[in-house]
């Protein structure tokens, strides 16, 4: 591989502008291409996991899916309406079935007390088409609401919320976009000491971001987006993208200032390929690995992740070998003909920085002694995991400064029973059809008598009688404990003692618990397939990038190490109160069931940067004829300075979504910041080293290195 990407970089240098048009060709090709064949949006029936997914499956085949409904509530301040309040309700009615979104206006609904009147709209289409519909009908009901200022007209439902939050999530993007790339952009200056160097990476990492984004949308014909996919191209992107073009430049400058600035740019642009650009590779393959698990998890939402990833992954890992090199090249070239060289006066580059080299000083002294202490403090950050809980994030967690959520809680408050509902679905053979409402009305008689299903249930069966369909009200908010209960009665007790005794019958309880418990139930039974399989990719991939069974071994514990330990810091962080002020949240008592798997694997795939970038620095160090110990010192004190500056631009880019208003995306910016941090800081400069001390020539078990690397011998050009 070695061969190749020296033959690769060494084409780049010779011809640098057909390599950078080129390659802004390929970003344009991929934009080209993605708008021409369109993306492929997620379809309701993608999201069905579970019996919940089953259930919705049945009413689909009789046509009782749930369908978008928008509900325009009318209220005078607490008063009683009056019969103007009815007038008003026939105007929001008669607007409303003259747009071609509307299917449907139902009777208006007054609360008790008569203090409220809810209309509800019922829109064309599936589920999840509502919110493209939403617009036109809150244009109406602002009209209505014009016309009548002594009351308070407003609207909230399921589309009306989802569209609230999309809007809200991207102007919360967009403010970490202006966060992440000026503080990347001063970074890398502070970095290089250089305006040119400092543009190249994150001139390279957007013009990944573009080209992944493009290929993307012809890639969501086979994995639906389920609308993260660019989030996550975003995300991952402006990390590993800067990450792989600031190892590739930081060795470059280290080889020139160790030459004393001799080097030529084809000499210079071939060593770092021999050495940074293998890095990049096995580091770029070992997150594509660790996404890919992800498909495993058979969700639309983790598949269309896995894919983001990898695709925005491997752009970069191409840019750093095509693209990049020619930049390098052009730079140097420059520098030479100015006579003022990248670095003309360093020195050969020592061993770190004064914080580190005292660090492994000590580690080195008694490396036994620093393993047991950072590996005691990692795992006494990992404690909390032991009280985890996690929960799908229910509709009523979103924040309140979407108008939709302020108008669903005064919705919910006069209507308690639409908080939630149960959905119990039957489907037999059509002259079964009297047997199976029957049992249909004894379960509802059942249900009746339960507290936490109080509310008026509704029954429907389909038009050619095959599918029944029962709907119970429950007044709770799904993330509610009575909600939970209640759907672990119906399950156990209410259905099996009613349709349960019918036979040749299918069945199943959907609905909106149903579908808010079944999530991270299936997370949870899919987890061990996802970890056994992200484990082995780990294990391999390093055995495999270092020949050595050793080094495959500790990268799945030193990750194991991280995870555990960032998780325990979310637990500790965002399942309390203590910390809501200081982050601007309120707290659920829970973690996000999607956070810990997609910590796993993106920290997983991360994590491989920064080990792949030390241990072939530490694997160079023996080449050169080191022994083990010396390699250590030096390959962690040589690789210090580049982690550091890598892991500091991670770390901000994954930081600046803490302070998003979307609570599942606010604890994994905070879980992948602090796993990065210890990472970076702990793991590869302290328990890494201390590990590698102990262990000696076993670190190469099997097979010991011993002069693979090529060295380049410095010659003068001009």
């Amino acid at each position: 591989m070695r061969n190749r990407l020296v033959a690769t970089a060494g084409w780049s240098a010779r011809r640098p502008w057909l390599a950078i048009i080129g390659w802004f060709v390929f970003v344009a090709l991929c934009i080209g291409v993605g708008a021409g064949i369109g993306g492929k949006p997620a379809a309701t029936e993608d999201f069905r996991i579970g019996e919940a997914g089953r259930g919705e499956a049945i009413a689909a085949s009789g046509g009782l899916q749930p369908r978008a409904v928008e509900r325009v509530l009318i209220t005078g301040g607490g008063a009683r309406l009056d019969g103007v309040a009815d007038n008003v309700a026939q105007e929001v009615a008669d607007r409303m079935l003259r747009l071609r979104e509307v299917e449907s206006v139902a009777v208006p609904v007054y609360s008790p007390g008569n203090t409220a009147l809810r209309v509800d709209v019922t829109l064309i289409g599936a589920e999840l088409d509502g919110k493209k519909h939403v617009g036109a009908l809150r244009a109406q009901t602002e009209e209505v609401q014009r016309a009548h200022p002594e009351l308070l007209i407003e609207q909230t439902g399921g589309p009306s919320i989802s569209s609230g939050v999309d809007e809200l999530r991207g102007r919360d993007l967009a403010r970490t976009e202006l966060i992440a790339l000026p503080v990347t952009f001063i970074t890398l200056m502070f970095v290089f000491r250089s305006v040119a160097m400092a543009l190249v990476p994150v001139l390279l990492a957007v013009s990944s971001i573009i080209a992944a984004i493009g290929l993307s949308m012809p890639a969501s014909h086979l994995f639906p987006d389920n609308g993260v996919g660019t989030n996550i191209i975003l995300l991952l992107g402006l990390a590993v993208g800067v990450d792989y073009t600031l190892f590739y430049l930081k060795r470059a400058r280290e080889e020139r200032a160790r030459s004393g600035g001799v080097l030529g740019a084809q000499a210079l642009v071939e060593l770092a390929a021999a050495t940074s650009g293998r890095a990049v590779v096995v580091s770029g393959l070992a997150v594509a690995a660790s996404t890919a698990t992800l498909y495993f998890a058979d969700d639309v939402i983790f598949s269309s992740i896995a894919t983001a990833a990898i695709l925005v992954t491997l752009v970069a890992v191409i840019s750093s070998l095509t693209a990049l090199p020619a930049l390098l090249a052009v730079l140097t070239r420059r520098a030479a003909r100015k006579a003022a060289v990248t670095a003309p006066n360093h020195r050969e580059p020592s061993n770190g920085g004064r914080f580190t080299r005292f660090l492994l000083g000590r580690i080195a002294m008694k490396p036994a002694a620093g393993l047991a202490v950072a590996v005691t403090a990692m795992l006494a950050l990992t404690a909390p995991v032991l009280g985890l809980e996690l929960t799908d994030m229910g509709r009523e967690t979103h924040p309140r400064t979407i108008p939709a959520m302020q108008t669903f809680d005064r919705l919910n408050a006069a209507f308690p029973e639409l908080k939630a509902m149960h959905r119990v679905v039957v489907a037999a053979e059509p002259d079964r059809a009297n047997e199976v409402t029957a049992a249909l009305y004894a379960l509802a008689r059942r249900a009746a008598a339960d507290p936490a299903l109080t509310g008026t249930s509704d029954l429907r069966t389909s038009a050619d009688g095959r599918v029944g369909l029962l709907e119970l009200p429950a007044p709770h908010y799904v993330s509610d404990k009575a909600a939970v209960e209640s759907l672990e009665r119906i399950r156990a007790d209410y259905v099996p003692t009613t349709i349960g005794a019918l036979s040749d019958i299918d069945f199943a309880v959907t609905g909106d618990v149903a579908r808010y418990a079944d999530y991270p139930a299936h997370q949870k039974q899919k987890l061990p397939v996802i970890i056994a399989a992200l484990l082995l990719a780990t294990f391999v991939l390093t055995a495999a990038a270092f020949r050595s069974l050793a080094l495959g071994a500790i990268g799945v514990v030193l990750n194991l190490l991280s995870a555990g330990a960032s998780l325990g810091l979310v637990t500790l962080v965002f399942q309390h109160t203590w910390a809501e002020d200081l982050l601007d949240f309120d707290s659920t008592g829970t973690i996000g069931s999607r956070v810990p798997l997609l910590l796993l694997v993106i920290l997983f795939g991360l994590s491989m940067d920064y080990q792949i970038f030390v241990l072939s620095r530490i694997e160079e160090a023996v080449d050169k004829g080191l022994n083990t110990r010396q390699a250590v010192l030096e390959g962690v004190g040589g690789s210090a300075a580049v982690v550091t500056g890598a892991a500091f631009i991670m770390v901000t880019v994954f930081a600046s979504f803490v302070p998003l208003h979307i609570i599942e995306m606010k604890q994994m910016g905070f879980a992948l910041a602090a796993a990065v941090l210890l990472d970076a800081f702990v793991i590869r400069i302290v328990i890494l080293p201390a590990l590698l001390l102990i262990l000696g020539e076993r670190t190469w078990w099997p097979v010991r290195p011993v002069g693979t690397t090529e060295r380049f011998v410095p010659v003068k050009v001009g």
